[in-house]
């Protein structure tokens, strides 16, 4: 079993001190001691490795005997995820995150049952950053997922615009995703629409030919992770 990852800010020095909620969550509720090795990151692709010297309720002391750095995934998977209902939300980005993709872009659709005031918005914003850097750190990557602001449907436009390879997921789609040839670099945009499906407005504005992922319908908390996996096994995978 791999060492357990956490997050960390400050990676300079031969020994490094885990405090805060990290350091608490290590030592209180992972219950890590003296002698057992975790690894520290900063989330953006530099990682620290060592034994835990010393423990206590505040934290966790490391002494590091090895260090890291991963280059950044080239091309980039991003996922425009319609924002889903309830638990389905948390679904989404825990696997979208275990999975490897690397940017999460929440879309208020048309059909999104999602109001988007300003409180709402910033609270669910809090609730799917938090849900990918704890995927991330149990999912061992040094590079976390990141969580953009939610986007509305102009903004996805001008993703995709901008995607080296921009994939529109829709379930009446005659184009299948195993036919699309990947880029070598850029971004890979994957459009997931909400439960009530993509609108016919939203699929003009896109102004990309609409992928078929396979011959059954997917719920919107499941439809990216598949997508993304099919084209990952690809790519990094191979």
């Amino acid at each position: 079993m791999g060492v357990a990852v956490f997050f960390c800010a400050d990676l300079g020095g031969d020994e490094l001190v885990l405090d805060g909620a990290e350091g608490r969550h290590a030592a209180v509720v992972r219950r890590i001691g003296p002698g057992e090795r975790v690894r520290l990151t900063d989330g953006r692709g530099t990682w620290a490795e060592g034994a835990v010297v010393a423990a206590s309720k505040a934290g966790v002391t490391v002494a590091v005997d090895e260090r890291g750095a991963v280059v950044a995934a080239d091309p980039r998977v991003v996922v425009v995820q319609a924002v889903p209902k309830g638990e389905r939300a948390e679904l989404a980005v825990e696997m979208l995150t275990e999975v490897g993709v690397d940017v999460i872009v929440p879309w208020n659709a048309e059909r999104s049952q999602f109001r988007a005031n300003p409180e709402r918005v910033e609270k669910t914003l809090a609730k799917w950053r938090a849900w990918a850097f704890e995927a991330s750190k149990q999912s061992r990557r040094t590079w976390f997922a990141e969580v953009t602001p939610i986007a509305t449907t102009t903004e996805v436009a001008e993703l995709l615009a901008g995607a080296a390879l921009p994939v529109v997921l829709h379930e009446e789609a005659t184009t299948p995703l195993a036919s699309l040839e990947l880029p070598t670099t850029g971004d890979v945009v994957i459009v997931i629409g909400p439960e009530g499906g993509i609108a016919p407005t939203e699929l003009k504005s896109f102004a990309a030919n609409p992928i078929r992922l396979g011959d059954t319908v997917l719920r919107t908390s499941t439809a990216g992770v598949a997508a993304a996996a099919a084209l990952l096994s690809r790519s990094r995978w191979t």
